[in-house]
């Protein structure tokens, strides 16, 4: 069998064999580990050029993190290790250099979550064009995928009562069971999860416009309002510690759109004042027109011993859950 001939054979096997069928159902959904993606590539073309435009699109660092992680952890397999159990993960690249210059994506509703994207060209430039016109787009949908998949085990493991958020705030947010609340009040709720390496915490707030809008200076306005949180509720072990924005680190920071919603994300570092604590935060700040306020909810770890990309993306999850009532 010609390469085009085998290559087209197996994309065919993998779609058919990804899906269930009304005749033969699946036994189990797509399956792997958080944040991994199986690409089915030559040796030759991983270990080149090609295989170094996949690494640097797709194997980025994380932003706001102070180590480096890498954006998805890549598993490569060739064309001669195809099984079955390949079928089972939920994100799948497929890179070939074939007769012509295509890139397919398919979702099977069946199976979902599950994502297949194949990418074919005629030569080493053009698929590295290929995977440069579509990473973003790649990246957005297996992002997605990852935090569905989280917020689905959320709620099969169970999730915290929801009227405290809905009269406090106005909103539903699906809170795994396993977060306590060693702070809350009118203003201010803390929940936390302890984990083996540390735990994760989750923070609910709402400020005033003027807070974040009054300089024209958003960026600092946020650092400055976390900052502010943070010495009022968020202690240390030690009398006069509490958490801050650490200095170090520039936050990332960008304008996006939360349930049609203006919404303001950083992603930085903080660390404990007066202490050795720190970590990575994630901070979504959402303009809340009926109550003339904006709700700020945080997700920060500490976990010194243990990567923070999945917690992280644990905490994105639980925030991306919120709905206004």
């Amino acid at each position: 069998m010609g390469k085009m001939k085998q290559f087209a054979c197996f994309v065919f096997m993998l779609c058919c064999m990804a899906c269930k069928t009304v005749e033969e159902p699946a036994e189990e959904e797509p399956g792997g580990n958080l944040n991994e993606i199986s690409i089915v590539i030559d040796d030759v073309l991983w270990n080149g050029e090609v295989g170094d435009g996949l690494r640097r699109k797709f194997a980025a660092p994380l932003d706001g993190l102070s180590q480096e992680e890498p954006l998805f952890t890549l598993n490569q397999f060739n064309d001669t290790s195809f099984d079955r159990d390949l079928t089972k993960l939920r994100n799948i690249i497929v890179v070939d250099r074939s007769g012509k210059r295509d890139f397919k994506f398919k979702q099977d509703g069946n199976c979902k979550p599950q994502n297949i994207f194949t990418i074919q060209g005629r030569s080493i430039d053009e698929l590295l064009e290929l995977i440069d016109m579509h990473a973003d787009e790649v990246i957005r949908t297996m992002k997605q995928t990852e935090i569905t998949e989280l917020q689905k085990r959320h709620e099969e493991a169970g999730l915290m009562k929801e009227s405290r958020f809905a009269s406090q705030y106005g909103i539903s947010i699906k809170v795994p069971s396993s977060y306590g609340l060693p702070v809350k009040s009118d203003k201010f709720l803390w929940l936390k999860k302890d984990i083996p390496s540390g735990n994760t915490n989750i923070l609910i707030y709402s400020v005033k416009y003027d807070v974040l809008e009054k300089n024209k200076d958003i960026l600092n306005d946020i650092i400055k309002m976390r900052d502010s949180i943070g010495r009022q509720y968020i202690h240390g072990t030690e009398p006069g510690t509490y958490m801050v924005t650490e200095e170090a680190y520039s936050p990332y920071f960008f304008m996006t759109s939360f349930n049609d919603r203006r919404a303001f994300v950083t992603r930085g570092n903080w660390e404990m004042e007066g202490d050795f604590m720190n970590g990575p935060f994630l901070n979504y700040a959402i303009r809340d027109d009926k109550h003339q306020c904006y709700l700020v909810v945080e997700g920060f770890i500490y976990s010194p011993s243990s990567p923070k990309r999945d917690l992280i993306m644990e905490l994105e999850s639980v925030i991306k859950s919120i709905k206004f009532l």
